[in-house]
């Protein structure tokens, strides 16, 4: 079950968000999510049900501010006039709304799809405090991925063999500045399309890697946020 929530960002400003929880009254790992460059929508509602069922405490806030796209030209334009500063104040609001919550655990992941993905990504170097991160095909703008000097918890991306954007020798890149430094970046490329995860869209959703990818993202954070 999704309920709707809100919580105010470290400079005031309530934003809202979709939260799904756990069966029973235990606490679990606690993760939020960012959503695609749609906006949040109902594909994102489904993801957040289906890491309840396996366990999770899960938060989407709703960086568009109640628009969701329809439209490729719509989610550009979003996207486009989103302000990563202030998208990155929220999600530490959405960080602090789950360590208060008395069904999340003291460790909060964030993973994002996308738009999402480069999200979850700047979090990692922007916002202290995050357990983990995975990413699933998005690389924010440079500015925001200080990878020579950012304190960043362990990482795990996916990404696809045929993304345009979001490249396997960009994701590589990453992998290797932050190795160097001996940091986890656990990059995964699949024989995919990007936006792979995406079951609302037949043109690009790969069942087998998906799944495959998944299972993975499950298995990491709960190594990383027990």
């Amino acid at each position: 079950m999704i309920e709707n929530v809100s919580f105010p960002s470290p400079t005031g400003v309530t934003v809202n968000a979709a939260l799904a929880l756990p069966a029973g009254d235990a606490k679990g790992p606690a993760v939020v999510v960012l959503h695609e460059w749609w906006g949040l929508n109902a594909h994102v509602r489904t993801l957040l049900s289906r890491l309840a069922d396996a366990g999770f405490a899960a938060l989407a806030p709703d960086l568009y501010h109640g628009q969701v796209a329809t439209s490729p030209a719509d989610a550009h334009r979003l996207m486009t006039e989103l302000q990563w500063s202030v998208a990155l104040d929220e999600i530490a609001g959405a960080k602090a709304f789950l360590e208060a919550h008395p069904r999340a655990g003291a460790k909060v992941g964030v993973t994002g799809f996308c738009m999402g993905g480069a999200g979850a990504l700047a979090t990692a170097c922007n916002v202290p405090g995050f357990a983990a991160a995975v990413m699933f095909y998005g690389i924010p703008p440079a500015q925001y991925t200080p990878w020579a000097t950012a304190d960043v918890p362990p990482i795990q991306a996916h990404v696809s063999s045929r993304d345009p954007w979001v490249t396997v020798a960009a994701a590589t890149a990453i992998h290797d500045a932050l190795s160097a430094r001996g940091r986890t970046f656990d990059l995964h490329v699949y024989d995919a399309e990007h936006a792979f995860v995406n079951d609302t869209r037949p043109d690009v959703y790969s069942p087998e890697c998906a799944a495959l990818a998944w299972s993975r993202m499950l298995a990491f954070f709960r190594t990383h946020l027990a």
